[in-house]
């Protein structure tokens, strides 16, 4: 499998967990057989506001391919962001539209994007447009029950240059519980 130019060994993938993927843990992903790691989650202003442990996330540890994931709600921190990412050594982007935690969907980042996807698509163009390396995305299946729209953010990521994306499997509002649908 392939993610732009970038060889992936296997298509088993550990997920962006803010809290738990920290540099150790991914490091024992991949010594445990895990195809691609995904760095925790980076508030694209914090980093580029120079905070200590969001430049910490984005330095490559070794594990490749290095993949670093941004979250954020104005282009112009996810451009500067990615560009970061990018020179601390990040082989992939990573747009985080999938947290549903409410300190970060308050400030319209993570999942709180699946209720304007004009406004992310805009996010997305400006990261695609940053940077050299492959752009992914990680969204949900929609904000609710009733708007269920991960396939048209799906067509119009694609088309805007990213070349994968990963869908968890329930809304925003379901949080982590109630039924995943695996389809």
């Amino acid at each position: 499998m392939k993610i732009g130019d970038i060889q992936v060994a296997n298509r088993v993938f550990l997920a962006p967990m803010s809290g738990v993927t920290d540099a150790p843990f991914r490091r024992l992903a991949a010594e445990l057989g895990s195809g691609l790691v995904v760095s925790e989650m980076t508030a694209s202003d914090d980093l580029v506001n120079g905070r200590p442990m969001s430049r910490l996330r984005c330095e490559a540890t070794g594990i490749g391919p290095h993949v670093v994931q941004l979250a954020g709600c104005e282009a112009k921190w996810m451009t500067e962001g990615a560009r970061i990412a990018e020179a601390a050594g990040a082989d992939v982007i990573d747009i985080n539209m999938g947290c549903p935690a409410r300190h970060v969907t308050g400030g319209q980042s993570g999942s709180a994007l699946m209720r304007d996807l004009d406004h992310a698509v805009r996010l997305i163009d400006a990261t695609v447009g940053a940077v050299k390396v492959p752009v992914t995305l990680k969204m949900r299946l929609g904000w609710d029950e009733r708007s269920l729209n991960a396939p048209e953010l799906a067509r119009r990521a694609e088309a805007s240059g990213v070349q994968l994306i990963s869908v968890h499997g329930r809304t925003r509002c379901q949080f982590y519980k109630g039924e995943a649908d695996w389809r």
